[in-house]
Order: structure tokens, then C-alpha cells, then sequence
């Protein structure tokens, strides 16, 4: 079963279609549910769930029926239930626990990182120098460790996604816990890179890339349904996810260019290995 977030994102898709099949807007649809014309637009976008009333008024609105208005169903009623990560509220903000479902669900993420690694691959010590900030509980800290490596375990599913990471030089020269955490973290990442499912390329400083790299973004994909893909830009204090087809078309462009520009993968764990006998 797919986490709430992917179904109430599968429902949305599945109500936007079956609207613009209908030839209907969202105001006559937010006119049906006496709701306002946002709250249609959240619902399409997955970001809000959806009551079993108000779906019914839009499946007899739009004139779906069988087996589709069953499925919808289901999906709405999955929709409402609580997340896996729904127990770390105090330690991980709502905006990321929605991507933390999304990549549980996702079968291909491809992910680029300009300043650190990313979450699924770090080391527990790399992980808990990341988080270690002045006030910081202990138990927090070590819930916000658990999380990481929790998240790690998703590439030891027999079904795990296809990981493609590619890394600017920046992450592997940035001192994170000093030198130990450095080796113990770039070793991993050397060992890592082995893994079947895992395609680990380096941009090196002094590779010839004609994109701006100095943001992190990830791209992740559900069953190979390119319909479905999201984006994930991340800030200090937010998120967005991108799931409009020219938003996600430029980054899957800007992807395809960076990794042109990148260390193949055996030629970046060599360069990974040579950067950790230096630390």
C-alpha cells in the first residue's frame, strides 16, 4: 500500500482528468462542494485530502462511474490515514515528512546535491554532526539520527527505486564532523556506489558545465508514470514540490546536462576514494 501522500496525489491527478474530461473549471466544481475555489486546486494538487461527501458530489459532477468512482473511493479513504513519519512530528516538519513518503513510494529518484550528501546515503556520525546544533535535546538528536537511517533501509528493499545521485565536489570537500566523519562518510560513499541500484556520479570542480549548480534539487517518479513526477526544491525553512509538466521538464533538462558534465560512475568512486585519502 502507497503512503496517504502518494494516494491523495494519485486522487488529485485522478480527479483533475476526470474534471477536464468533464469540461468542467474549478469553480464550478468548488460551486458543487460549497467549497472555495483553493481548496479544488489543493485537492488536484494532493495537498489536501478530500471527504467521501464531497467526492461523491464530483464523481456524479463529472459523471464518473464503475470501477474508476470505486478506485477513487479507495484512494480517498487511504488518503486520510497517517503517514510513517507521522510519529517524528516533533522533530521533522510537516513539508518534509510529505517528501519523506514520496521517496518511500518512488521508483526512480534522481537527485542532485551542491553542498552535502544526501540523507539516504550518510553515515549515522555524519548524520548527527548535520543535526548537532547548540540546544539541541539528545533524544532529539537521536530521533532525527534514527530518521536518516531509517531512510537508508529504502535502498535494501528488494524492490528499491533507482537512486542516481550526482554530487558537486563541494559535498565531498565540506569538513562535516571533521576529518574521521569525513573518511567514515566518503568510504560509504565509495561502497555505496557499488550497489545495483545506486548510480553515484561526482562533478568535479573543474568540469565543464554550462548550468548553474549551486542549488539541490531532487526528482522523484512513481511506476514509470511521468504524468506523476514531482520535483523537490528545499530551503532552510520550506519546501516546494513542482509537479507542473514545464517545471518538471526544465529540471529533468537541467538533470540530463549536469550529468553530461560529471565524473562517470567508476571514474567519480575513484575520485571519491582519492578525495578521502586526502582528508
Amino acid at each position: 500500500m502507497a503512503s496517504p501522500t502518494i494516494q491523495r496525489r494519485r486522487l488529485g491527478i485522478a480527479l483533475k482528468r476526470a474534471r477536464e474530461r468533464a469540461e468542467k473549471t474549478q469553480d464550478e466544481a468548488a460551486v458543487a462542494i460549497d467549497a472555495a475555489s483553493s481548496k479544488v486546486s489543493r485537492m488536484e494538487a494532493g495537498q489536501n485530502g478530500i471527504k467521501l461527501t464531497d467526492l461523491n458530489v464530483l464523481l456524479d459532477l463529472y459523471e464518473v462511474d464503475g470501477e474508476q468512482a470505486d478506485w477513487m473511493r479507495d484512494l480517498a479513504r487511504s488518503g486520510r490515514q497517517r503517514g510513517r513519519w507521522s510519529g517524528y512530528r516533533n522533530v521533522i516538519p510537516d513539508w518534509f515528512r510529505q517528501y519523506l513518503d514520496l521517496e518511500e513510494d518512488a521508483t526512480d529518484i534522481r537527485c542532485y546535491q551542491a553542498e552535502s550528501v544526501p540523507g539516504m546515503l550518510q553515515t549515522e556520525a555524519y548524520a548527527r554532526s548535520v543535526f548537532a546544533r547548540p540546544g539541541t535535546l539528545g533524544a532529539d538528536l537521536d530521533r532525527q539520527v534514527k530518521v536518516r537511517t531509517e531512510r537508508a533501509s529504502v535502498l535494501d528493499r528488494p524492490d528499491a527505486a533507482q537512486f542516481e545521485v550526482i554530487l558537486s565536489e563541494s559535498v565531498l570537500r565540506r569538513n562535516v564532523g571533521g576529518a574521521n566523519v569525513m573518511r567514515e562518510q566518503l568510504q560509504h560513499l565509495a561502497d555505496v556506489a557499488h550497489r545495483p541500484k545506486v548510480q553515484l556520479q561526482v562533478l568535479p570542480f573543474d568540469g565543464e558545465s554550462y548550468v548553474p549548480a549551486s542549488f539541490s534539487f531532487s526528482i522523484l517518479r512513481f511506476d514509470q508514470d511521468a504524468s506523476t513526477d514531482v520535483v523537490y526544491l528545499e530551503d532552510y525553512m520550506d519546501a516546494d514540490y513542482l509537479d507542473r509538466p514545464d517545471a518538471v521538464r526544465t529540471y529533468s533538462a537541467l538533470w540530463a546536462r549536469l550529468q553530461a558534465a560529471a565524473l562517470g560512475p567508476e571514474e567519480s568512486r575513484r575520485h571519491i576514494l582519492r578525495v578521502a585519502g586526502e582528508v
